[in-house]
Parts: C-alpha cells; structure tokens; sequence
C-alpha cells in the first residue's frame, strides 16, 4: 500500500510516498480501516523530525500520521463494536502511527463511527485537535457552566475546537480568542454566530493588557504562552492547561506517547526527566505566585471521547474547519502542506489528505 514515511527524522522536504506492507489482522481486537482521508496535526511533522528523539526509540521508516477517517475493511474475532463497511474515524495510538497511508490498523477501543453528517475529510480534521480540546476543558475543576475561558489562536486546528466545545459541551459564559487582522471576520463565519464573545487582534493588541487581570477562569494554552498568561486567571480558582510548552517528566513517561503496545512501555532517560521536571516545577512556581494552577497534558486518545464528539457533531455544535485538501498520492502538495504546520503560522484550521485507492475516489 502507499504511505507517506521517512527514512530518518527530517523537515517535510524529505518525506516519501512509498510501498509499505499493508497491515494484517493479527490480533482478536484489531481493526483494519481502508483510509479515505487523514490530516495533519502540528505533532506529525515534529515527531518526524525527532522532537522527541531523547525520549523514544522510534524505528524507520517513519509512518506519519495519527488522524485518519475511512471505512472498516477487516475486524479481528474479538471486536464486537465494528464491521466491515462501517464508516469509522480514529486517533491512532502511538504503536499504530502511520494515518498517511492507504489502510491504517489499530486495537477496536481507539476507534468511533464517524459523525453521519460529515464527509471523510472533514471526520478526520477532528480526532486529536478536538479530543485533546475536550480532555483539556475537563480538566477544569467544577463546572465551566457560565464562566470565563481563553483559547488563542482561534483558526488553529486545536483552537477552532476548543472554542466550540467550550461554548457548546461546557457551556462556557464567556468565550475570547485571538487571530490576526484578516481572520477577525472568520470566527463567526467558519465557528458559527455566539460561539465566540470577544475576538483579539493579536497584531493590534496584546492580550494580557485588552483581556482584565484576574477575570478568566480557564485558559487552553495552544501557544505555549502558559506563564504569560497567568496573571489573567481568577486567583484561587484560575487554570491554565498548555499543550505547548512542556511536560514534566513524570507527565510524559506516563504518556499515550511512550505506549509502545507492549507491558514494558518505553522509558524516559534519566537526564531528561530530570530537565523536564525542574522547568514544569518553575511553571508551577509561578502559577503559585498568582494564586492559580498550571498543569501540561498529553492527549488520551480513546473511542469513547471520539463517540461522544460524534454525537456533538451530528447535533450541530461542533463544525469542521478544514483550510486545505491536499491528494495524498502528490507528494509535492503534500510537503508543502507540512511545511505551513511545520511553520506554524498562516494555517487555517486543519489540513486533510484525500486518499484515492485503485485510481478511483474512496
């Protein structure tokens, strides 16, 4: 089958469309899904590149990819939620990475049908930037119900999620994000009217002089400006979780991430957990000089958030924003596509890859 892989970490420049070996169901809770779109998320090309390279021992080539939305082909004995034909979408699990594919595999509890009123492309522009929106906003403690909460970068894949669910799962009173000059108009536009209550230009006004100190109750930190922003939450109460800066090293050893499917998950070399540990403390020493909480999360991928955002979608409260479809199989468009997340900056929402299979759309 095609994928996209790497045969050592680089930038997009170096990614490859090859032949690699189509996956088998192998195990009695395996799921095999005949890939109809994938997309990009900021964490794929960094990986590729060896992000986390002190930490994981990965093997080449590289699969890339982790979102991807298609159709059932093949359930191992075991798997009572799933058949073959079924329209699914699905976070692949670190020991499954490999989306940018043609067929993708992975045990039956990563994976949820796919929301009924959503094309493959969009299903797949959701699996991790909304998930990890939703367990970030849970991580709230009490209620969110008629509350303040913060999400810059509104257009990103991550925000534009984030900013739905709060208003529209959480119930949140209040909504504010930032983008630049030309996207203020899209909010409402591609997010939908009341989603969002106060839009920062961010080339025009900072946000930690526009927004009052000590008047928001959550912030989501897609942009790795944690620390920044604390002395914006309510103290006492005030919470801050980033995806963006960095973990402890407890946090990440005990990561999704370091799953390697196996009992003895990958472990974190000592140096590094030791430096990761001391700059998470610093943070949290800050965050207890304003009175608040911070705390990093990594994504927990599972088919129960995935079902639960599948029925968000299908009632409406939860719109795909996907800023570019980019065929699989053009490996120049799909290099350029990675260079705008690799970037990161100039991206609308998510970016999908549409796969054609047999010289036919599927």
């Amino acid at each position: 089958m095609l994928s996209i892989t790497v045969p050592q970490y680089t930038n997009p420049d170096g990614y490859q469309l090859t032949q690699v070996d189509k996956p088998a169901v192998t195990q009695p809770t395996d799921v095999l899904i005949r890939v109809h779109a994938a997309s990009i998320n900021p964490v794929d090309v960094k990986k590729a590149d060896g992000v986390m390279k002190m930490a994981l021992q990965d093997s080449f080539p590289y699969k890339i990819g982790y979102d991807a939305a298609g159709v059932v082909e093949e359930v191992g004995s075991a798997v009572t939620s799933f058949k073959a034909g079924d329209e699914v979408y699905v976070r692949l699990p670190e020991f499954s990475r490999g989306a940018w594919a043609e067929f993708a595999m992975c045990p039956e509890r990563f994976v949820a049908l796919k929301p009924k009123n959503m094309s493959f492309g969009d299903a797949a522009s959701l699996p991790l930037a909304a998930m990890t929106a939703l367990q970030a906003l849970r991580e709230y403690k009490g209620s969110l119900e008629g509350k303040t909460v913060f999400i810059p970068a509104g257009l990103s894949g991550t925000g534009a999620y984030g900013l739905q669910i709060a208003k529209n799962v959480f119930k949140a009173g209040k909504v504010i994000t930032t983008v630049s000059t030309s996207k203020v108009p899209k909010v409402p536009e591609l997010l939908g009217d009341g989603i969002v209550d106060q839009i920062i230009d961010y080339t025009k006004e900072n946000p930690t002089t526009t927004i009052p100190a000590g008047s928001v109750d959550f912030i989501f930190d897609t942009t790795g400006q944690a620390t920044e922003f604390m002395p914006l939450l309510v103290k006492s109460s005030g919470l801050v979780v980033s995806i963006s800066t960095a973990p402890s090293g407890a946090t990440l050893q005990n990561a999704s991430v370091m799953d390697n499917g196996t009992p003895d998950r990958q472990r974190l070399p000592l140096v590094a957990r030791v430096f990761l540990d001391a700059t998470d403390q610093l943070r949290k020493l800050r965050a207890r000089f304003y009175g608040v909480e911070y705390k990093y999360i990594f994504l927990n991928p599972n088919g129960e958030d995935l079902a639960l955002l599948k029925d968000v979608a299908e009632q409406g409260r939860l719109r795909p924003v996907v800023g570019m479809r980019v065929d699989l199989s053009d490996i120049e468009k799909v290099r350029e596509a990675c260079w705008q997340s690799y970037k990161g900056k100039g991206g609308l929402g998510k970016t999908v890859f549409e796969v054609k299979q047999d010289g036919r759309e599927v």
